[in-house]
């Protein structure tokens, strides 16, 4: 990694923190490892995102619904969907630096650096040895290969490691006044089994007809050992995850349909495509048919932000099998080739599962910009975020030009005539351009400044973020103008 997009990345987190976007969790107690608060704008633009995402999957589809499942569940799901035997990670630790790591990451960190060096064919010979370990849960060879690759430890700047042990990453708690074994719960590591075990509960009231799809935002938790990238990997992350039902035998044509349908939702936001990629799983999981994600180039690399995934009737069988419950969907539609109805069968799933803080911080980073004004008279810069005018946490400010001559009145009078419809913020300190450039670094899109000629005729200066270019409109015209411009059907 260049200096320059490490020292990027570090200003993202630097101004992250600085302009309220995101705190280290429990900070006056020097933190929580991998854990992070949203702040007043974090979660302004957080929940945009949701929106955003939210409005495409449900209400720009009447085939698909949402639901809020809970968090904790019956502990057979998660035997049921292969979680208590086999969600594990395989740890590798350091014997001086009594450091632990995941060997998997180790190899893949040695992977991207034989690729920087341009050694593409040792990279891709260590990626299929690596895959082929994984794949035969072949732990030995996952450590002759970090021994091989003479890989140390970035900490003890050694390579006496120990032998590679399976963690699993599911966090258990107990349910109940007495704790024993048998009182014990999950917390659960991903959303998805909320959905699988609601799937005859929707279909049912909701009446639905396949193909449809049931759509989910909410928090999974994961006892991850290596936190690192800041938001990248946490304990306590949050998912935007839609499970969509088909008849067996049409889940190819609907996987590639909704892997280009996301990629289209990811670049709607004005992305350069160049940034994003697809990336086809070799290894597939041991349910699934077909595999891709949608990875982004991160400051450290292309990493993934988002699924998709062909899981046939795996997850539906398997809580068929474990709760004795029927989860055949009866299909009355006939079938061309035999002239008659396709009747019973257990829904084939294909699932689109997107990580919301790392979209949030794809988000940030895409957005960061810091821009030279300087021209022959003077120094100057600013740091902008150029976030599309729908995501901005702060869709206008309101700035009274001074703090008298009844300038603050009419400002406070045209924001409570546009706080109802959009967020917005009221600032009267300092001199206009120091509040122009607090603006810009939290992505507002545009200032209002009312002035004396707005007490005579009504009219405002507007200042577009991106152009910095000002304009003179009328007042009771803004609605309209930042409503257009802030408007979903922008991106939808």
């Amino acid at each position: 990694m260049s200096n320059t997009t490490e020292d990027i990345f570090k200003n993202v987190i630097a101004h992250a923190k600085e302009y309220g976007f995101v705190f280290p969790s429990s900070e006056i107690y020097d933190g929580l490892s991998a854990v992070y608060d949203y702040g007043q704008n974090g979660s302004e633009l957080k929940n945009n995102l949701k929106t955003y995402w939210w409005k495409a999957m449900v209400q720009m589809n009447d085939n698909i619904v949402g639901i809020d499942s809970a968090i904790f569940m019956h502990p057979t799901i998660w035997k049921a969907s292969g979680h208590v035997d086999g969600f594990s990670d395989p740890m590798i630790d350091n014997k001086d630096s009594k450091k632990r790591y995941r060997a998997d990451q180790l190899l893949e960190d040695r992977i991207a650096s034989l690729d920087e060096e341009g050694k593409t064919s040792e990279a891709e010979e260590l990626q299929l040895e690596m895959d082929n370990a994984l794949k035969a849960e072949n732990l030995p060879r996952l450590r002759e290969l970090i021994i091989e690759q003479n890989i140390k430890c970035p900490v003890s700047g050694t390579a006496n490691w120990t032998d590679v042990r399976q963690f699993n990453l599911m966090f258990s708690t107990q349910v109940g006044a007495i704790a024993d074994e048998s009182d014990t719960i999950y917390l659960r590591p991903e959303t998805a089994q909320g959905i699988f075990v609601n799937y005859l509960n929707v279909q049912k009231s909701g009446r639905m007809k396949i193909p449809f799809g049931i759509a989910q935002i909410g928090k999974a938790f994961r006892n991850e050992v290596i936190a690192r990238q800041f938001i990248i990997r946490m304990r306590e992350f949050e998912q935007m995850e839609m499970q969509f039902f088909v008849r067996p035998g049409t889940q190819r044509e609907w996987f590639d349909k909704w892997k280009e349908t996301r990629l289209k939702w990811h670049l709607a936001l004005g992305t350069a495509p160049e940034k994003y990629r697809y990336h086809e799983h070799t290894k597939l999981a041991h349910y699934a048919d077909a595999a891709y994600d949608i990875e982004f180039n991160f400051p450290f690399g292309f990493k993934e932000v988002e699924g998709i995934h062909s899981r046939t009737d795996f997850d539906l069988s398997q809580h068929e099998k474990f709760s004795r419950k029927k989860m055949q969907y009866f299909d009355p539609e006939v079938d061309p080739e035999t002239g008659k109805p396709y009747g019973n069968y257990v829904p084939y799933v294909i699932e689109t599962s997107i990580g919301l803080d790392r979209m949030f911080l794809l988000t940030l980073i895409n957005a960061y910009e810091e821009e030279d004004l300087s021209t022959e008279e003077r120094q100057d810069s600013r740091t902008v975020l150029r976030l599309h005018p729908c995501l901005a946490p702060v869709k206008a400010a309101i700035f009274p030009l001074t703090k008298k001559d009844g300038l603050p009145e009419k400002a406070r009078e045209i924001m409570d005539s546009l706080k109802l419809d959009f967020n917005l913020q009221y600032e009267e300190k300092d001199a206009i351009g120091k509040r122009y450039r607090r603006q810009d670094a939290i992505g507002t899109p545009f200032c209002i400044t009312v002035d004396h000629q707005t007490l005579e005729d009504n009219t405002v200066t507007i200042r577009h973020r991106d152009t910095m270019a000002q304009e003179r409109v009328p007042a009771d015209q803004l609605d309209k103008i930042i409503g257009d411009l802030v408007s979903w059907k922008n991106v939808l």
